[in-house]
């Protein structure tokens, strides 16, 4: 249901007030307009946004919108990059910024109990106090809910050891789009009781309940970690390297891919010194207990020679280590300067196939004239596909979308799936058909429509149309 045209009335802005307070309600489409936005670059106008702070304001909300047939848009920070917290179909945006607190944290049971509007940097801040951490570790953690990774199952480097979200969440309190309160999951380790709704709701994108509360698994934190510098003379040998890693005993916590394009890239915007040989790189952590860090570097070290290394270096201090995920991390901001509007997708193929995917990008990049350049989390085969585009040449947009629609068939035929952590939202939901067989998403559509049976919790979003 489109509302975006019609204004909220003056006796449901009355209600949203009462149930929220005079300040947990902005309607003036200029205080409106910036929750209209992510990561994407689309932009939509919300008739209101709404800032709820307890369980009880978001179940209030949920119901009020059910009677008055109004859709809503879940919403934490906005740096998700396929469009699925934009208002496009107008209605609420319900930010949960405001819900934020650490509410408990269970050391000898390794639980952490929060609310969704906490940042994933001050929830490690205050778990590494205690000697935990949680795994998911998104390049913007700084920034970014931990609501908002349940709602993508946004994972970071550390997925490649350590698992998603759906992996290190025990239990979910939420309102369902029909305004009803589920507690799922458990606070145990072990629990088969009832289906695992826990999971299905984690990288939902919203559509089918509003997370209010996530009871996260936590690890210790490793005793010692070493990073490593591996350079490859072309990409080919760097992808030989991750399948050999990968397939000896040592699992590294971080295995991250730079091929030659997004080399070259950096060097104008961090301190990389490399040689002029180097077409690859892969940045490597490995942790452990200290006393035998040493031999498992050197086993991941031995894997790491294959034909075609340039050279491995081990990182000496904690100043060569943060300059070389500096490095890594420059890749986002010089990809932006170069490309404000680059097309950024997140593939994942099998780790014995990234020789192959990366083979197809080259053909592409050839074939069609659009600069693609390429990194990611190479450890679990999820490879970031910028595809550097000019929106004002029509031409250059119809190549990219064509080399667009390849790239997914390519991925496809390699036993890939279309995205591992950046969700589908808007961006992609046209093209999920190609992966999902049509029971399965006959099926999926059912499961929207029990937890959400007017479909006022992020419509559009997800399915194809």
């Amino acid at each position: 249901m489109n509302t975006s045209e019609v204004p909220l009335s003056p006796a449901t802005v009355r209600r949203l007030e009462s149930i929220l307070g005079a300040d947990g309600l902005l309607t003036d489409p200029g205080d409106c307009w910036p929750y209209g936005y992510d990561n994407s670059r689309r932009q939509a106008m919300p008739q209101a946004v709404a800032f709820p702070t307890r369980h009880d304001q978001v179940q209030a909300l949920v119901q009020l919108c059910n009677r008055e047939r109004i859709v809503m848009t879940p919403r934490g920070t906005g740096t998700g990059t396929t469009g699925a917290t934009v208002p496009d179909q107008g209605g609420i945006v319900i930010s949960l910024e405001r819900m934020s607190r650490l509410l408990e944290i269970d050391s000898a049971n390794r639980f952490a109990r929060v609310e969704p509007g906490i940042s994933n940097g001050e929830l490690q801040r205050h778990l590494g106090e205690e000697g935990f951490f949680w795994p998911p570790d998104p390049t913007s953690a700084s920034v970014c809910t931990v609501g908002g990774n349940l709602a993508y199952n946004s994972a970071g480097p550390r997925a490649v050891k350590y698992g998603t979200p759906r992996d290190n969440t025990l239990g979910l309190r939420a309102v369902t789009g029909a305004g009803d309160t589920i507690r799922t999951g458990v606070i145990t380790s072990k629990g088969v009781v009832g289906y695992d709704l826990t999971r299905l709701l984690i990288g939902s994108e919203g559509t089918l309940a509003i997370i209010t509360e996530a009871v996260l698994k936590l690890t210790p934190l490793a005793g010692a970690r070493a990073t490593l510098a591996a350079s490859y003379r072309d990409v080919h040998a760097a992808a030989r390297a991750v399948s050999a890693i990968m397939a000896q005993p040592v699992t590294p916590c971080a295995l991250e891919f730079m091929d030659g394009a997004a080399i070259r890239m950096v060097r104008d915007f961090s301190d990389l010194e490399l040689d002029d040989r180097v077409g690859a790189m892969l940045m490597i952590e490995v942790d452990g207990p200290r006393h035998c860090l040493e031999q498992s570097v050197g086993q991941v070290q031995r894997a790491a020679s294959v034909d075609g290394v340039v050279d491995i270096h081990w990182a000496s201090d904690g100043a060569e280590v943060e300059r070389l995920w500096r490095t890594r991390k420059a890749l986002s901001p010089a990809l932006r300067k170069l490309a404000p509007k680059k097309i950024n997708e997140d593939v994942v193929v099998p780790v014995s196939r990234i020789p192959d995917l990366i083979g197809g990008l080259e053909r592409l990049s050839r074939e069609s004239g659009i600069r693609i350049v390429n990194f990611g989390h190479a450890g679990n085969g999820n490879i970031h596909v910028n595809l550097l585009t000019d929106p004002d040449d029509a031409d250059c947009m119809a190549r990219a979308e064509r080399a667009l629609s390849d790239l997914f068939d390519l991925v496809l035929h390699l036993g890939g799936t279309l995205s591992g952590e950046h969700g589908i939202g808007l961006e992609k939901r046209d093209f999920v058909d190609r992966e999902i067989e049509p029971a399965t998403l006959a099926l999926m559509r059912r499961i929207k429509a029990q937890f959400d049976p007017l479909g006022i919790l992020n419509p559009g979003k997800g399915f194809p149309p």
